[in-house]
This record gives C-alpha cells, sequence and structure tokens, in this order.
C-alpha cells in the first residue's frame, strides 16, 4: 500500500520543537511519510532551542529536500501528496505564500499545495500581530483548504509539562491530515 505523503515545511521562527513532535508523530503512523524541507533560518533556531542536530531531525523524515531544489517533487502538483504543513511558519514565509512569491521550496510547494486544492496547515508564529500579519493571515484563511492553525497553549488536557503541550500542539497540527496521535487528548466536556 503506497504512503501517503505530507510535505512538512520549517522556517525561522521560534517553534523547532513542535516541528520534531511532528515529524515523530508521523513516524508512527504507519499509513504516512513525511518530506522535510528545512530552511537556512530554521536550523539556526533549531541549534538555539532545541540539542538536536540537523541530521538527528533529517532522520526523523522519510525523504529530505533542500530550500534550493526548485525542481524537486514538492514543486510539481503532480508530485502526489495528502497536504503540506509549515511549522513553524513565520511571518515572512505567510507573506511569501500571501504573495505568490515562490522563490525556495518551502513556497512553491505551498503554492503548488493551495492551487491544487489539498491542505495546507500553517503554524503561524509571531506574537504581537501587526495588521499586516492579520490581513495576510485572514485572506489565506479564506482559501479553501488552507488551515491556520497557530501553536497555542492549551491547559484543559492538564499538560504535566512543556512537552505535553508541544505534543498536544503537533497532535492539533497533523488532525487535518487525518493522523490520530497515540496519546492526543482531546476535550470531552464539562
Amino acid at each position: 500500500m503506497e504512503k501517503k505523503k505530507i510535505i512538512v515545511g520549517a522556517t525561522g521562527a521560534s517553534g523547532l520543537p513542535i516541528l520534531i513532535s511532528c515529524l515523530q508523530i508521523i513516524q508512527e503512523a504507519s499509513e504516512y511519510e513525511s518530506c522535510l524541507i528545512m530552511s537556512d533560518s530554521a536550523r539556526i533556531t533549531l541549534a538555539h532551542e532545541t540539542e538536536y542536530s540537523v541530521e538527528e531531525v533529517e532522520a526523523y523524515a522519510d525523504c529530505v529536500f533542500s530550500p534550493e531544489e526548485i525542481g524537486a517533487g514538492p514543486a510539481s502538483g503532480s508530485y502526489k501528496t495528502t497536504g503540506m504543513l509549515i511549522v513553524p511558519c513565520s511571518m515572512k514565509t505567510i507573506a511569501g505564500i500571501h504573495s505568490g512569491y515562490a522563490d525556495n521550496l518551502i513556497l512553491r510547494a505551498a503554492d503548488v499545495t493551495i492551487k491544487e486544492q489539498r491542505s495546507l496547515v500553517l503554524a503561524a508564529r509571531e506574537t504581537p500581530l501587526s495588521p499586516i500579519h492579520l490581513r495576510n493571515l485572514q485572506e489565506l484563511a479564506m482559501i479553501p483548504g488552507v488551515r491556520i492553525i497557530p501553536p497555542m497553549m492549551t491547559f484543559y488536557h492538564r499538560p504535566d509539562g512543556i512537552e505535553d503541550m508541544v505534543y498536544h500542539i503537533a497532535a492539533k497540527l497533523l488532525e487535518p491530515f487525518g493522523i490520530e496521535a497515540m496519546n492526543y487528548r482531546r476535550w470531552q466536556g464539562l
């Protein structure tokens, strides 16, 4: 059985631990595989936010592309995927997607995902949000298949610490692709 591919982009915004958790959850989901594209800025942020090396993170992915590989599979609509997740997603990347400025593989893959009407999940990272950020996010959210899921803290699942919070948001980011994370604790009501 052919696995469902999810393109996973990572940019230089804060939140690289969430990327790692997403890749681990995808790896546990037997029907799915991940294709990772990390920007140069994401690689720098990774070193500041985690103890992981780029090689260790890449090992969680089924395939890895460089952002400069503008002619790689994810640059074409004929490259079959379930969709794309960008985690974390900087406001620079949001602006590029919003304007159709596809000068690297992350932006081109997002552009292709939108034109093919596949799921595009954006873990938008910035605070506070400027009026420009909000306009770009609002207009992207109006496009069918695009979901803006900022990595916001939640407490209803009674997290034991930051790792629980990271896992919870990673599970929420992957839910639109049909992945049910093993330890995801859903709201059960009062």
